[in-house]
Formats: structure tokens, C-alpha cells, sequence
């Protein structure tokens, strides 16, 4: 692992099935230290091939001793489709994770499928407001913005991260919490998404990393650039708490 003060800590690991056992002790470490201090455990998952590195999880030993019933599971970003489509984040993560250990189904924040995204978007939203005010959640003194205590992002081969794309302008939304695409680059084209506001304002982000085809982008969000350099969405991911990287040996290899 590579860390320098103010700087995020960058787990380089051999290889995918190295990059899932650290994820799981990484996880597993974060929810024993959040449920044991104030009694429950926030984290929002992306789709992709993140779910499927998060199977350690599923053996022993954390199986048996992560406070599953503590969790409460949101999302990220999510296609505006039915939540049984083979598109939806939510189908993906529960047929992969979440349907194998013992969370509360109201501990997971599906979106609303029959919404159009404007109508999704809000009504996420809503639902995270709503939380805050019930003390589910907390909401950073910084900005205002909910405090989730762990986000797992992913990143496409272009530096996209969440539903939050490079010629986009919801990347730079300010104020709202969840916002919405109708022309996502790759479909499915109608998707909502957590902004970088309230990804930012999480306690601990973790990217999690791995392939060849990803490790040009890798490349430039770890490196150095000029005042006057536009960024990729995945350098603008910038929490006011903890940061880590975890990278296999294909996705670290232009570092």
C-alpha cells in the first residue's frame, strides 16, 4: 500500500481475486467500527463488475460476523428500468450480493421504477431527506450535504464514475443531492445518480479498480496536472473523509 499524508491510500494487488479479499477485510473492518460507534453502517454500491468483487464478503468469516441487519444499502447510480431488468444496478446487486445475506429488505434503497428519471431522481432524493431528518443518516457540518460511511465507486475506461460523465454538466451540480441523464453515452441511456456533493461528503470512497482497459484512466486520476487541465470525472472524486484505491496489477500498470 502507497499513502503520503493528504493523499489517498493506494492498495496496489496482484490480481483481481487479491483486490476482493482486501475490498472484504476493508468493508467488514469500516461496518464493525460504524455499528459498534453509533449502531448502523450507510454504503451505496455501483454496478459493474463491483459486485461481483465484493464475494468475499459472502464467505466466512465475515458472513457470520459483519451486523448485516445493521446495513442500510442505497445506490449510487441506477438505469431508469424496471428492477427486474438485466440492466437494473438493483437486479445485479441482489442477485449477486444482497439476496445471500440476512439484510432487512427495508434496508435497501431500490429506486422507483415506475417514475420517469426527473420523477426517480426527486423521489430519491426525497427519501434521503427524509432519512437525515429520521437520524438514519447524518449530514456533513461542511456542507450540508448527507454523510453515507462508505462508498464503493467504480470508473469506466473514459474516468466516469457513478452516472456522472465527461461532456456532461450534471458533473458540476451543486445543489441537488440525486440528478438525472436521458442520453447516457452507453446504454441504457435514462439513469439517475448520486452527485459528486454528496459522493464527496461520504466518510470513507473507495475505487475499486481493476482491468488493463482501465489503467490509462488510472493513469491520469493518480497523476499530476496543470491549474488549467479539464479533470475526468473520477479526479473530481475529492471526500472530505478517507479515500483508498484498490487496484490489481493490470489496472496499475501504466502507474
Amino acid at each position: 500500500m502507497e499513502t503520503e499524508e493528504g493523499k489517498p491510500a493506494v492498495h496496489k494487488l496482484i490480481s483481481e481475486e487479491d483486490v476482493a479479499v482486501a475490498l472484504a477485510k476493508y468493508i467488514a473492518d469500516l461496518s464493525d467500527k460504524s455499528v459498534k460507534g453509533k449502531g448502523s453502517f450507510s454504503i451505496a454500491l455501483s454496478g459493474g463488475s463491483l459486485i461481483h468483487t465484493l464475494r468475499k464478503l459472502l464467505e466466512p468469516p465475515y458472513k457470520d460476523t459483519v451486523a448485516w441487519s445493521k446495513w442500510f444499502i442505497f445506490f449510487l447510480d441506477e438505469r431508469v428500468v424496471p428492477l427486474d431488468d438485466p440492466d437494473s444496478n438493483y437486479k445485479l446487486a441482489y442477485d449477486g450480493f444482497l439476496s445471500k445475506i440476512p439484510i432487512p429488505s427495508g434496508n435497501v434503497y431500490a429506486i422507483n421504477d415506475t417514475l420517469s428519471p426527473e420523477g426517480a431522481a426527486d423521489e430519491y432524493e426525497g427519501r434521503l431527506k427524509d432519512l437525515v431528518k429520521r437520524k438514519t443518516l447524518s449530514i456533513s457540518v461542511t456542507n450540508g450535504f448527507p454523510k453515507l460511511d462508505l462508498m464503493l465507486v467504480g470508473m469506466g475506461p473514459e474516468g466516469h464514475v457513478a452516472s456522472l460523465f465527461c461532456w456532461h454538466f450534471q458533473r458540476y451540480e451543486k445543489k441537488r443531492w440525486v440528478t438525472f441523464i436521458k442520453d447516457s453515452p452507453k446504454p441504457p441511456s435514462k439513469r439517475i445518480t448520486f452527485t459528486f456533493p454528496v459522493i464527496n461528503s461520504a466518510s470513507n470512497v473507495a475505487m475499486v479498480i481493476t482491468g488493463e482497459d482501465l489503467a490509462s484512466a488510472v493513469k491520469v486520476a493518480l497523476g499530476t496536472h496543470s491549474s488549467d487541465f479539464i479533470p475526468l470525472p473520477v479526479q473530481m472524486v475529492l471526500p472530505e473523509g478517507e479515500l483508498a484505491w484498490f487496484l490489481d496489477m493490470d489496472a496499475a500498470s501504466k502507474l
